[in-house]
């Protein structure tokens, strides 16, 4: 038994409440290592000496090259839990709690004396309700389309491509590069709808210098190269009345080098009431001209984007009102908030309590890219940006550097990340404005795309498709990925296929349907995995290899999707290269 694999962390995703009187408990281990582990389960509050404990089975959830992780999700009739485990490999066996191992438990007897360790079992110390993580219910089975709004439309299905600028009252310029509308979102939410989605997410709406919209100049107002205030709020309504929710961009950690507090700082130096709204300043400040180095923090090296100072108060009280206003005015839907990660935390703590104050039921999305534990807490963020997700698919359906195996371990470590209600709510994703397409990463073989689409509405989370994407859009450059939709295009038998997977995400999964792998062998490019909800079991076989792979099959009760199978029965089926089957099966 190798000891030092062996890992649990109390109060963590690896204990934690699913409800007032349920929990999830894991524990890792080495993947070589055959072990069967118990929890043992007690009142941290019995009146009994020794406390009573209830044994449960645990299960291996995920195994990866390196690690198994066990699992055991039960109700609990006491909220305040103490509980250890028990660890047996062939003829050996020991306890594990208090990050120790060892054969005896902590109430142990001395002379005829009982000796009272309760204390030194691991501990839930209390389960309070307000306390459950959790994401808003509807967000849970949001499906996201999410729109670069330069780049989408200026009418129904259509976009009239024209860049454009446009003097703002105090002097300022605003940009447009492609042209799209708030008008021509509006005339498309139909579309949408038709095709499956039911939550749009925009990227940057308000006024701002650049096209992208990222160099936010006021933050109370639409773009008015993108349209009205007014166009907006009846975006939002049309939205709310075909049944959808609408979640706009956040952009907090900086603004314009001509966002008002910026420019009085420039203006007025130490002697602006604004000088402690921004990170890093030496004074005079200076916009600085052609290549030179900003004597002021800023995003990434954007000499044009200061950053700000999110652990001023003021500065706090600014933006929290920001957030009220869209939630409370226009009835918004929830915020992806910008660059999260670099944001202060006490700014969120507050934006947080701002935002469920006008709307308990809005969603807060943090872009962050990596591990995002230490965000997902219930004092920051809902969902993240599943950026990793992405990263798995593109190593599996694209390039083909991780058989089926590998790719299990990943996306398995990848859901126990979070604790389970969490990782519902994470936004998955395979494309951004920030990144390239992923039709392009998979050398715009359609085939590839097809099974990473699949996998991204079939698999738990919230799947997020960026605009253009069921057009093929491809793109490797910024230019490129943020091109104009190709409403022209047409292929109505791939837009079948959107739309039929869709269908089936719709019909058969919700957020409370198991997930479980299936078939992920070393060496082979075979994933099979099921979804188990109330009405059906559902098995996603998906072959992301040039060779055909024979795939096991349960009984099958019913056909849903199916592509390059062939020799079907009860028990197998052969799916050649890049093909795939959806089945409800017993």
């Amino acid at each position: 038994m190798n000891k030092s694999a062996i890992l649990h962390i109390p109060q963590s995703h690896y204990a934690f409440p699913n409800s007032e009187f349920n929990m999830t408990i894991r524990l890792r281990v080495a993947a070589e290592d055959t072990i069967t582990c118990s929890l043992y389960i007690g009142d941290r509050a019995c009146n009994k000496s020794p406390v009573e404990f209830t044994q449960l089975p645990m299960r291996v959830v995920v195994k990866d090259e390196v690690f198994a992780y066990y699992e055991a999700v039960f109700d609990t009739p006491f909220n305040r839990v103490c509980y250890y485990f028990k660890l047996e490999d062939n003829e050996d066996w020991i306890y594990y709690y208090a990050d120790r191992f060892t054969r005896e438990l902590p109430d142990i007897s001395l002379e005829g004396n009982l000796i009272e360790g309760r204390s030194e079992y691991y501990q839930y110390p209390f389960i309070l309700r307000d306390e459950i993580p959790g994401v808003p219910e509807w967000f849970k089975e949001a499906v996201v389309y999410n729109i670069f709004p330069d780049s989408f439309a200026t009418g129904k299905e259509s976009l009239n491509v024209k860049d454009k600028q446009l003097t703002l009252k105090d002097g300022n310029i605003s940009k447009a590069f492609l042209g799209g509308t708030i008008q021509g979102i509006k005339e498309n939410v139909e579309y949408m709808k038709e095709m499956g989605f039911n939550c749009i997410y925009l990227n940057p709406i308000f006024t701002a210098g650049e096209y992208h919209k990222y160099d936010l100049l006021d933050y109370y107002h639409i773009d008015p190269c993108l349209g009205s205030d007014e166009e907006f709020k009846e975006l939002v309504e049309e939205v709310h009345n075909k049944g959808m929710h609408i979640v706009i961009d956040g952009v907090f950690n900086h603004c314009s080098w001509y966002f008002f507090a910026f420019d009085d700082v420039v203006k007025n130096g130490e002697n602006s009431i604004y000088k402690d709204w921004f990170y890093n300043l030496t004074f005079p400040v200076i916009r600085p001209e052609n290549g030179e180095i900003p004597e002021y923090a800023c995003f990434a090296y954007e000499k044009k984007m200061p950053k700000l100072n999110t652990s001023n108060v003021e500065v706090q009280k600014y933006f929290t009102g920001v957030c009220r206003h869209w939630l409370k005015e226009y009835k918004v839907d929830g915020w992806r908030l910008d660059v999260a990660n670099e944001v202060a935390r006490d700014f969120w703590r507050a934006f947080r309590k701002a935002a469920k104050e006008e709307n308990p039921e809005a969603v807060l999305i943090g872009e962050v890219w990596e591990n995002a534990e230490s965000w997902l807490r219930g004092d920051a963020f809902d969902s993240t940006m599943n950026y990793d997700f992405r990263k798995h698919c593109r190593e599996f359906f694209a390039f083909g550097s991780r058989d089926a195996f590998q790719f299990a371990g990943d996306i398995g470590a990848m859901l126990l990340r979070y604790p389970t209600n969490i990782a519902l709510g994470q936004l998955n994703l395979l494309d951004t404005h920030d990144v390239p397409r992923f039709l392009s990463l998979c050398r715009n073989d359609i085939r590839r795309w097809k099974l990473a689409y699949i996998f991204l509405m079939l698999f738990p989370g919230v799947p997020s498709l960026f605009y253009g994407d069921e057009k093929k859009i491809a793109g490797i450059t910024e230019p490129e990925y943020r091109r104009p939709m190709e409403w022209q295009s047409k292929d109505e038998d791939f837009e079948a296929f959107i739309k039929e997977v869709l269908s089936v995400r719709k019909k058969y999964i919700t957020a409370a349907s198991g997930y479980e792998a299936v078939q992920a062998g070393k060496g082979s490019k075979l994933y099979s995995f099921a979804r188990v909800g109330v009405k059906a079991r559902i098995l996603i076989c998906l072959n992301a290899g040039d060779e055909e792979e024979a795939a096991e099959l349960p009984e099958i009760t019913e056909v849903l999707i199916e592509h390059a199978v062939a020799d079907r029965d009860r028990n197998q089926a052969k799916i050649s290269a890049f093909g795939f089957g959806i089945y409800i099966t017993k």
